[in-house]
């Protein structure tokens, strides 16, 4: 690790430690200026001594504005206020990867306990302010960033020393997104551009050349902004596996890139997305129902911690607009049209699968639901503090459907929360998101901001 420092950055860290630093280390987090924010350290100092604390928080304005934090109650605040169930999977997070890095075969004295040492509970906002800069999932230091009013966008993250980094990018019918993470999983860059590759698809069965064009742009600059030594895999969904000239689109994409383009099956795609949605959340055994609403087609998926069943139907929020709701705004009976057609798919899933009914949690991903969750916020900025672990009950999304489905397009895109590029769409997406609640009696949902790149993203790095 300590092999990828230059001399100014070991300098730098004497001062900002005021010691000599300990056992190998890298930094994790810089300020954009290039300042150190934050140490990754190995799980053994050089004497062999164990080290419990795998992130380090050394910027100097990061540290003070914590420690006041920490003056002013802010320990016993954080443990009061964040889910304990949230708290004890980050605990558990942070010290499988710190002990997944502990010298193979070796048999003396390890680290214990999670964040700072401990298993139960909170003994240091640094620690996990720290951790979450690192890009991992901390509830506590999300808890610090939202009263700090930081963000992670705010500081560069660096890859591990000597690992290999997977980026994701994944084609959808709506929007192309790209993920990238380092070799423990945490996040480098993750961005959403609306595409629209499946535009038109509904009445002609092919993709449309401005779609093509727009998407395999989008991809050039995902790809040519990526670190070469990056492993790259891009996945293709429901546009892709229903249009006819398909392989003209990959072939743009070889063409432009160099690099292939793989059209998941839906069965695969609900296993991804299931994955992808449930990872940094404490839901391990709890009997799951994940729903996912993109533009072409919508997973439902059930599990236990394991996924058992994934079903895909051919309902989205670009099918359900392009397909039924010709007026603006749209007629009643389109509505329920649009509506009806889920409810069918819905109630062939349950002829199947009764268990469905008896999810004791649900979670939400993708556009449709984040967006809807967004407005139901009033966000002026997407915030992924807020949306993430967001709990959207039926009422509230049954009343965001009534707003949008009476406004016309011109007044619909002025809902904050509401992106200009999804108002034309946004209602046929919640005629896909009230139909399953309805049909499947669910009050509430977890809103997730993890999905399929998630997904795709963990099982590139257990290969």
């Amino acid at each position: 690790m300590s092999s990828s420092f230059d001399h100014g950055d070991l300098a730098e860290i004497r001062r900002l430690l005021g010691r000599e630093p300990q056992g190998e280390w890298q930094v994790a987090v810089r300020t954009k200026t290039g300042s150190p924010v934050v140490l990754r350290n190995a799980p053994l100092m050089h004497d062999g001594t164990p080290m419990p604390t795998r992130y380090w928080l050394i910027g100097e304005h990061e540290n003070m504005v914590v420690g006041r934090l920490e003056s002013e109650g802010g320990v016993n605040r954080a443990e009061a206020e964040v889910n304990a169930d949230d708290l004890r999977a980050t605990h558990d997070r942070y010290a499988a990867e710190r002990d997944a890095h502990l010298p193979h075969g070796h048999t003396g004295p390890v680290p214990t306990g999670g964040v700072g040492g401990t298993r139960v509970g909170v003994k240091c906002l640094h620690a996990h302010y720290a951790n979450w800069l690192a890009g991992n999932d901390d509830v506590i230091g999300d808890w610090v960033a939202h009263h700090l009013g930081s963000s992670r966008s705010d500081y560069v993250r660096t890859t591990k020393s000597g690992s290999s980094a997977v980026a994701v990018i994944d084609v959808g019918t709506n929007s192309t997104n790209l993920l990238v993470i380092d070799a423990a999983g945490s996040q480098i860059d993750r961005r959403v551009t609306v595409t629209r590759l499946g535009r038109g698809m509904v009445n002609t069965g092919r993709l449309s050349e401005e779609g093509i064009t727009s998407t395999v742009e989008t991809i050039k600059h995902y790809v040519d902004s990526i670190d070469p030594k990056t492993r790259i895999r891009i996945v293709a969904t429901e546009a892709c596996r229903r249009a006819s000239n398909a392989k003209d689109f990959l072939d743009a994409v070889l063409a432009a890139t160099g690099q292939h383009v793989e059209i998941v099956s839906g069965e695969a795609e609900g296993r991804l997305a299931f994955t992808g949605a449930l990872s940094g959340t404490a839901n391990a055994g709890r009997p799951t129902l994940v729903i996912d609403i993109g533009g072409g087609s919508t997973e439902v998926m059930f599990g236990d911690g394991e996924l058992r069943w994934a079903h895909s139907i051919p309902c989205g929020a670009v099918t359900q607009s392009e397909q039924h709701l010709e007026h603006d705004p749209p007629r009643p009976e389109e509505l329920t049209n649009a509506i009806g057609e889920v409810a069918d798919h819905v109630d062939d899933i349950l002829r199947e699968h009764p268990e469905a009914l008896e999810a004791t949690n649900v979670v939400g991903v993708a556009g449709t639901i984040v967006t809807v969750a967004a407005i139901e916020l009033g966000l002026a900025q997407f915030d992924v503090n807020a949306l993430h672990g967001f709990v959207l009950t039926r009422e509230a999304a049954e009343d965001v459907f009534r707003t949008l489905a009476t406004e016309s397009l011109a007044d619909r895109v002025h809902n904050p929360g509401l992106p200009r590029e999804r108002a034309d769409i946004i209602v046929g997406g919640c005629c896909v998101l009230v139909a399953l609640l309805r049909r499947l009696k669910i009050d509430s949902l977890v809103v997730s901001t993890h999905s399929l790149l998630d997904g795709v993203a963990h099982e590139e790095l257990t290969r």
